[in-house]
């Protein structure tokens, strides 16, 4: 569901500030991206939280990026004790020792000529999937990478927006 209203938009319209913010840092660990969706509750409707997301990923600073950047582990890597990065990156559980191995290897490749971790929207994605987009991006401008690495920030704020606005309390 991306338009309308849903139980989890208005428990996050009502929740007091530190628990809204709280709740967008785990979306994107930007403090500005957050800042600037805080300061437009409440929202009417889903699709209004998106835009607003969209919005404020659009205006990140290159410092703001490396900010979201950095609340996420690498592909391969999930955090531990993180069920969010661990569904998300479900597509690399199953692949294979060579593929992960390979995965490592380009991602450290990665983080060497563009310093920052290999940004995807994992959600769905297979390790193969995975590893052929860090093969192909790996070759990228640093600023032709900026540009993909917002839109698949976006991505990822979208997915884990609707989660949050999909739960009804805050048992997550």
């Amino acid at each position: 569901m991306t338009s309308g209203s849903m139980p989890g938009l208005t428990r996050f319209n009502t929740s007091d500030e530190s628990t809204a913010q709280a709740e967008l840092h785990e979306v994107c660990a930007s403090s500005a991206w957050g800042s600037k969706i805080l300061a437009q509750r409440p929202f009417a409707t889903v699709e209004g939280l998106f835009l607003a997301s969209d919005a404020a990923t659009a205006a990140l600073t290159d410092h703001d990026l490396a900010e979201a950047m950095a609340g996420h582990p690498p592909i391969g890597r999930p955090k531990p004790g993180d069920p969010t990065s661990s569904r998300e990156q479900r597509g690399m559980a199953g692949a294979s020792e060579e593929l992960k191995a390979e995965m490592l290897e380009l991602n450290l490749a990665y983080q060497d000529r563009f310093g920052h971790v290999f940004l995807i929207c994992a959600t769905g994605a297979t390790g193969e999937q995975m590893l052929a987009a860090l093969k192909d991006r790996i070759r990228n401008t640093p600023e032709r990478e900026r540009d993909i690495v917002r839109t698949e920030l976006g991505k990822i704020n979208r997915i884990r927006l609707t989660r949050l606005v999909e739960e009804e309390d805050n048992a997550r």
